[in-house]
């Protein structure tokens, strides 16, 4: 176990942004995250968890307190159950399961961050969430001060939802067991319009999982989802805001606005979110409230790939992409009445 003071942040987050925290500690088995965690809760300390950091805000004063860096590896994969420690690459492990062509997991292909994130945010992409294939979390609940074991029933999934995300300074992240496809090296069903376009085929058709895989990392990087220390556009967090879950009352009113806006002939994204909700596009709304890619002249700016992605350019700071961040959400409320809300962890700052 590694222990830094007055250590850097910034490098550990795909934003590339955030000042020092008092001390970080890097972990490298579960024990020595598990001891980290007692230690800093005896003392009273504040704790920052940081994985693939590709999902994390940070103050521009830093943390203070201590950061747990969760460098654990661990990919065991037994017929179709696969088991990943919280710190096992994402991305690497997605392709680790291709190759052995197994299904499940293959259009979560790209994504950046750690595997003990996945669960917490209930990581999806393409027409997969994780919540699809997740058995088991195991976690150290800091409540009770032990070691669990959560069945997938007991997560709380829902839309970039979970309970560990409703409850976040509870439990810890260290393992995730996955109950994968056999399919005779075929993708599951294609569930997403675009990959099934990109592939050829009908929404609910199989591909072959390699080529499921590729074409998703092909229409990723398009939008500047793929991590490239070269291009300014993947120094980002992704999708900035998740796309919104609107009432019935909610909806018909977003229409109106919409109708008033644009035209009674223009009709905007929408999809059935059960119970009566529906999901619209935070990226269709963040285009037609004007907000368009490349959108800004200061040091952040939105993509140019994808209007859902604010970016560093390189010399940002954390106020600079806060700022950009108030502007498109209040700009989407005044167009269409419709508060987006902000998909990344904020530490010290608030949008």
């Amino acid at each position: 176990m590694q222990e830094l003071h007055d250590a850097p942040l910034a490098p550990l987050t795909t934003f590339r942004l955030g000042g020092p925290a008092t001390r970080l500690v890097t972990a490298t088995t579960d024990d020595e995250v598990v001891a980290a965690v007692r230690e800093a809760d005896a003392a009273g300390t504040p704790l920052l968890v940081i994985g693939g950091g590709s999902n994390l805000v940070i103050s521009d004063r830093g943390f203070e307190g201590t950061a747990l860096h969760i460098a654990t590896r661990g990919f065991a994969l037994d017929g179709t159950r696969l088991e990943l420690a919280a710190g096992e690459n994402w991305s690497d492990a997605v392709a680790r399961v291709v190759e052995a062509g197994l299904a499940g997991i293959e259009c979560l292909a790209g994504i950046p961050g750690s595997a003990g994130a996945t669960p917490i945010q209930n990581v999806g992409a393409y027409g997969q969430d994780v919540s699809a294939t997740i058995t088991e979390v195991v976690a150290y609940d800091r409540r009770t001060g032990g070691t669990v074991v959560i069945p997938n029933e007991d997560c709380a999934f829902s839309y970039r939802h979970s309970r560990f995300k409703q409850d976040p300074d509870r439990y810890v992240v260290l393992r995730v067991r996955f109950e994968l496809e056999d399919a005779g090296g075929m993708s599951g069903p294609l569930r997403y319009a675009e990959t099934a376009r990109a592939l050829g085929v009908r929404a609910g058709e199989r591909v072959p999982v390699a080529a499921a895989r590729e074409t998703v990392l092909k229409l990723r990087s398009g939008k500047g989802m793929v991590l490239d220390p070269e291009d300014h556009d993947t120094w980002s967090a992704g999708s900035f805001f998740t796309n919104p879950v609107l009432t019935e009352a909610e909806h018909a009113a977003f229409l109106a606005r919409v109708a008033e806006r644009l035209g009674a002939d223009v009709a905007p994204p929408g999809y059935p979110a059960g119970d009566g909700l529906v999901k619209t596009s935070a990226a269709w709304l963040i285009d037609k409230a004007g907000f368009t890619k490349g959108y800004g002249t200061g040091p952040a700016r939105i993509s140019t790939k994808h209007t859902l992605a604010l970016t560093n350019r390189g010399a940002a700071t954390t106020e600079d992409l806060l700022t950009l961040a108030r502007e498109v959400r209040e700009g989407v409320r005044e167009a269409f009445g419709v508060t987006l809300v902000n998909e990344p962890v904020t530490v010290g700052v608030h949008l």
